[in-house]
């Protein structure tokens, strides 16, 4: 990857953007609007992924097929985003049975200027990397992974950022540990008192 912008910062607003999409739940095109998704209280989930019809990006829609109704009910909508036009997103999940059970928003973005917009375009090859990124309600970034093209991405994760960053929305004194999973499992409270004795705080 060379050149091209460095993307936004985690915190930083992101800036209203709209995408033309392909929607398997109707089998027809639409619009995904970030200015829209936060009126209506949504948190958004973008997933960059390089091209349709090609293969690790099968296997991860297929993953976040699985893992879509359990975000849809977390209040977020996914909207996956390649430089492939909407057209090209309607014959690869008509044709590939990995992509069988998906429902959820395929973003178009031919000229690259979402993908620029976060960071993940690549000049070189005109597609985006396995970027992820998750936006607050509100509309700022608090989430980003970035993949290069041979590594898929784990959507258990995901999903487990998105629960934690719902968790911290409510409980903002607090943090999430990293083996932290579900509401319920233990969590720190930053201060004096827990310099050096983080091992106590989770073990006691």
């Amino acid at each position: 990857m060379t050149d091209g912008p460095i993307g936004l910062n985690l915190g930083q607003p992101v800036p209203d953007f709209t995408l033309t999409t392909f929607e398997p739940s109707t089998g027809g095109f639409g619009e995904a609007n970030l200015e829209t998704l936060k009126k209506d209280g949504k948190w958004t989930v973008l997933v960059f992924y390089p091209a349709d019809f090609t293969f690790v990006c099968a296997t991860e829609f297929a993953a976040l097929a699985e893992a879509q109704d359990r975000i849809a009910a977390m209040g977020a909508k996914v909207i996956t985003v390649s430089t492939d036009t909407q057209f090209t997103h309607m014959a690869w999940q008509r044709e590939e049975k990995e992509l069988a059970n998906v429902k959820y928003s395929m973003g178009a973005d031919p000229t690259g200027a979402i993908s620029q917009l976060f960071g993940v375009y690549d000049c070189n090859s005109g597609l985006a990397l396995r970027g992820t990124f998750i936006i607050s309600p509100e509309g700022k970034l608090t989430n980003s992974e970035v993949n290069f093209y041979n590594l898929g991405r784990n959507m258990d994760e995901l999903e487990r950022k998105l629960k934690a960053n719902l968790y911290l929305a409510k409980n903002g004194a607090e943090v999430c540990p990293a083996k932290w999973t579900n509401d319920g499992d233990k969590t720190l409270t930053p201060g004096p008192d827990l310099v050096g004795r983080v091992h106590e705080a989770l073990n006691g």
